[in-house]
This record gives C-alpha cells, sequence and structure tokens, in this order.
C-alpha cells in the first residue's frame, strides 16, 4: 500500500487526526499537507449542496472530484498521478474521513452572488 494509501486508510479508521496519521501526511505530501491539516482544524472546508469549497486566504478553491480550481493544481501537478494533490483537495480528503466538513444547505452559486 503507498504512503498515500495508508494514511487515508488509517485515518478513515481512526476517524480522528492523531499523531502518527498527521506524521504519515506530512511524510507523504509535505508543506501541502500541512497547509491541509490547518485548514481543517480551522474549518475551512464547506460542503454545499453542489461544491465543496476549501476557504483559502485570499480565495476560495472548488474541489471536485479530486480536481481543484487553484493555480497549484492546475500548473504544478501532475493530473494523471492520484498521489499528487494540492492542499485544498487534500483538506477535503481529510476532512471527509474525521467528519469536519462543514454542511451548508445552499448552493454554492447562490452563495457566490453575495460575495
Amino acid at each position: 500500500m503507498a504512503e498515500s494509501d495508508e494514511w487515508r486508510a488509517a485515518l478513515a479508521a481512526a476517524g480522528e487526526l492523531q499523531p502518527e496519521i498527521v506524521r504519515s501526511i506530512l511524510s507523504a505530501h509535505g508543506d501541502r499537507g500541512q497547509r491541509a491539516i490547518e485548514a481543517v482544524s480551522e474549518r475551512r472546508i464547506k460542503q454545499y449542496r453542489d461544491f465543496t469549497v476549501v476557504v483559502g486566504y485570499d480565495e476560495e478553491y472548488v474541489v471536485e472530484d479530486g480536481g481543484c480550481t487553484c493555480k497549484d493544481s492546475q500548473y504544478n501537478l501532475d493530473a494523471a498521478d492520484p498521489t499528487q494533490l494540492c492542499w485544498h483537495a487534500l483538506a477535503v480528503e481529510i476532512a471527509e474521513r474525521i467528519d469536519e466538513v462543514d454542511d451548508h444547505d445552499m448552493w454554492y452559486s447562490d452563495v457566490r452572488e453575495f460575495l
């Protein structure tokens, strides 16, 4: 099992971030993993009816099917390699496994009209 798969399985089983799982995420994903963990701890992963959104420091990023609208995902990562993820997509994976997604019963497209 690849290191990135190991932390996913361990996190799903534990249902919470534990020190050994955090170390595994950081080992597999480095700074992107750290940023993802911070976003989850700050509850910046929002689930709307149509999209999952990660609130960044300057913008909000739509994460869908493991892909993200951020520049890192578009320009720096190999789309053919499922282990290469931006921190936004990692944050969604982590938050989903530990039930830390902030659910909103509304359409994100409706929310964007107010921003």
